[in-house]
């Protein structure tokens, strides 16, 4: 296995069954295996995790799982967000770090995940309390799309605000600013993840239900990394087709 570190490091695959834009798109079918199914496989294919599992509150997931043989856990609460299922699946594993995998994202770039990683491993004085991926945004359509989360940093890449809104907001056009894509894929430290899960959800995050502003709000450090990779993630069933078509 291709490790950066002795740390013992663990991918999690939240799964609910009933997405709101396309419910029960992790068990549609995808050239022969479910979405879940082609998600764990690439996540476990990377070489990346000590252990790769699928967490869910959903019997037909976890079974669906089950069968192919992959590592299956599941969610004994009700849970408002995916690391609030992943923490309570993690709290009594001997871990280090957590890598959040979003299960209808099939495709997965293994040189962005080997980058969130390696930003722990430059971390020497445990300053970080989780890494995130950003991508850059030209299209003024996927800019202003509010199922596009946004994001701002400071300098030394560290985050400063999400939104679904454009920000900034360009009252001067001639700024030349880039703006990012937030890609849904986080490295956590197992610390800053069971925090999160004790921590109230306070406005900012209820405003814009964007759950890693909760890190935000309590004070969290959030280190981002470019990636010009796009990420393909199943949120309709038109993407789901262009996936079928991407695989052959």
């Amino acid at each position: 296995m291709t490790k950066t570190s002795e740390k013992r490091i663990i991918a999690m695959i939240p799964a609910r069954l009933q997405a709101t834009r396309f419910p029960r798109k992790l068990l549609q079918d995808l050239k022969g295996k479910t979405v879940i199914q082609r998600t764990f496989e690439a996540a476990e294919s990377t070489g990346l995790f000590d252990a790769v599992y699928v967490v869910t509150d959903s019997d037909e997931i976890f079974d669906e799982v089950v069968n192919f043989g992959g590592n299956a856990i599941r969610s004994t609460r009700e849970h408002e967000c995916g690391s609030d299922r992943i923490a309570e699946a993690v709290e009594e594993m001997d871990v280090d770090i957590v890598v959040n995998v979003q299960g209808d994202e099939p495709f997965i770039d293994k040189s962005s995940l080997q980058k969130l990683l390696q930003v722990f491993e430059a971390d020497s004085k445990m300053e970080i309390d989780l890494a995130s991926l950003k991508t850059p945004l030209s299209d003024s359509d996927e800019i202003t799309n509010p199922n596009n989360v946004k994001v701002i940093t400071a300098k030394d890449e560290t985050a400063l605000y999400f939104s679904r809104f454009p920000i900034p907001y360009p009252r001067d056009t001639n700024a030349n600013v880039t703006y990012y894509k937030h890609i849904g894929i986080y490295a956590f430290r197992k610390s800053a993840l069971m925090d999160f899960y004790t921590l109230p959800m306070l406005p900012l995050e209820a405003a814009e239900k964007i759950e890693c502003i909760r890190y935000l709000e309590y004070g969290k450090k959030i280190k981002m990394v470019e990636t010009s990779v796009k990420n393909i993630g199943i949120d309709t069933p038109e993407d789901l087709e262009h996936a079928r078509k991407i695989l052959g």
